[in-house]
């Protein structure tokens, strides 16, 4: 029987896979804990870090929380390799573009996620709340030339992907990439195009946030995940409104498991 010997290929999937699995486990906690938040079983609403957080309180926090770490790290690579070698072939024109620019930020949010829970583990435990990278961000956005418009661009890009990612849930767009057998697409689909039109919806709302910190030259106007999750609790039933997107960021969370298990990951390695 010939011997396997694992390729740069295989370590690349499987950085990938841990990646994606990793960005599932942080959208279940950040969608179970605004679905506590929303039935007032919990403090506020929290965002990707706020999720991080939590997770040292669980048993064996640290470990878990270095393996998400972990996988936080995987994924970047693997937005990176998406990004520069166009592996889903996007192409060369400003769609295309466009696309792989967003890739290469996810690369960069993602980085900057995997050393701070890296810094939780060190420090054990942190500054609570998720908005000062978004307020740091904008911060030294505008302290650059052009800076405000530096703020409202980040803002439109953001509201764009926000966009994009209602199409890509409404027209099952991720289809394309996946390799699932017919009896798991028939419930996995319907919770797929869910979380990803909600995502897109906080997305947008983050982009919005954002837009208003660059028109009133204030920082502290922009905000991430758990601003946006804040905005719509103080809206009209604002509860109910909070308990939707939960559940939303929760399938989102499980679109993210599934995509680590039935997606085709092709690198160029």
């Amino acid at each position: 029987m010939a011997s396997y010997n694992p390729t740069h290929r295989d370590a690349v999937k499987l950085f990938a896979r841990l990646g994606y699995a990793s960005r599932g486990v942080v959208y279940l906690l950040v969608g179970g804990l605004a679905a506590l938040a929303a039935i007032g079983q919990g403090g506020q609403a929290e965002g990707s870090r706020g999720a991080l957080e939590s997770v040292l309180t669980a048993p064996f926090g640290k470990i878990m929380l270095g393996i998400i770490a972990l996988g936080l790290v995987g994924y970047a690579m693997w937005r990176t390799l998406q990004a520069l070698q166009d592996t889903d072939h996007h192409g060369s024109g400003l769609k295309g573009i466009a696309i792989r620019g967003g890739l290469l930020v996810s690369a960069v949010t993602h980085t900057l996620l995997a050393l701070f829970a890296a810094n939780l583990i060190v420090h054990l435990g942190g500054s609570s709340g998720s908005s000062g990278g978004s307020q740091d961000a904008a911060s030294w956005l505008m302290q650059q030339p052009l800076g405000r418009w530096l703020v409202a661009a980040v803002g439109a890009a953001l509201m764009g992907a926000g966009i994009a990612h209602a199409i890509k849930g409404w027209k099952a767009k991720f289809d394309r990439h996946f390799s699932m057998p017919d009896h798991v697409q028939r419930w996995a689909y319907p919770v797929c195009r869910f979380g990803l039109a909600v995502r897109g919806f906080v997305f947008a709302i983050v982009g919005s946030l954002f837009m208003i910190a660059a028109y009133q030259y204030n920082p502290s106007q922009a905000g991430g995940t758990a601003e946006a999750l804040s905005t719509l609790r103080h809206q009209a039933f604002g509860q109910w409104l909070l308990a939707f997107v939960a559940i939303g960021l929760f399938a989102f969370g499980v679109y993210s498991l599934l995509t680590a298990a039935y997606r085709r990951i092709n690198p160029s390695v």
